[in-house]
């Protein structure tokens, strides 16, 4: 599956670089809802929520209205979980919360998935120089995603996983790291980070992988037509 990613900042469509360079902004976020109307399936980031910085409450609620939305950022107490639900996200994604220092936070996600269902949850694994970072990639952890995923299953019903070594940059991702996370999970996973080629989003397809394609979605690197011909 293709998701398309709308990531909100102020109010606003943007792309970032590793999650830091504000690279571009984007039309509206109605009007991108538009042209993805191809796709079954659209992830929504609050970047401000990400990073502390507030938050685009009224526009996720407005997005998550009007398609099936996978919603992430900042996603740290169960009631911000319940709150994004309850504005009609079919998928909560949660990060830096899921983890403590020397591993995964299981009393906040066993709370979580109680409340609002395991089969809503994603949890998000991303890596920076072979290990997982938070707090909007700014802190590294001394855990690696290919040593978490056993740990992590009971309490959700997939991962995202971003290689944030090359998230924005249309450098290409690292496909044999994802081949190995799929050999080590028989759940749900989703790739992000540098996708940029056709070869590559083909790679992980084959290997049962969805991609989250952002960059090289608003650059036209790859084409909205071609990828909603393979979306399913």
């Amino acid at each position: 599956m293709i998701i398309p990613c709308i990531d909100l900042m102020e109010g606003r469509v943007v792309q970032l670089v590793q999650g830091r360079e504000k690279a571009l902004e984007a039309e509206s976020p109605l009007e991108m809802l538009r042209k993805f109307a191809a796709f079954p399936e659209i992830q929504v980031i609050d970047l401000d929520a990400a990073l502390g910085k507030g938050s685009n409450d009224g526009i996720v609620e407005l997005l998550a209205s009007r398609a099936v939305t996978r919603v992430g950022g900042g996603v740290r107490t169960v009631d911000r979980a319940r709150r994004l639900v309850s504005q009609g996200a079919s998928k909560v994604i949660v990060g830096t919360a899921a983890f403590h220092a020397d591993g995964p936070n299981t009393d906040f996600l066993s709370e979580l998935a109680a409340a609002i269902g395991r089969d809503r949850v994603i949890i998000a694994l991303d890596s920076k120089g072979g290990r997982i970072v938070v707090n909007g990639w700014r802190e590294s952890t001394s855990l690696a995603a290919e040593d978490s995923l056993r740990q992590l299953e009971p309490y959700c019903a997939g991962f995202l996983c971003t290689y944030v070594d090359k998230e924005g940059t249309l450098e290409g991702t690292d496909t044999e790291w994802f081949g190995r996370l799929r050999a080590a999970t028989a759940h749900e996973l989703t790739a992000a980070g540098g996708i940029a080629t056709m070869d590559e989003v083909r790679q992980l397809s084959a290997l049962g992988i969805h991609c989250a394609l952002g960059m090289a979605i608003y650059t036209g690197r790859l084409k909205l037509d071609e990828l909603a011909r393979i979306a399913m």
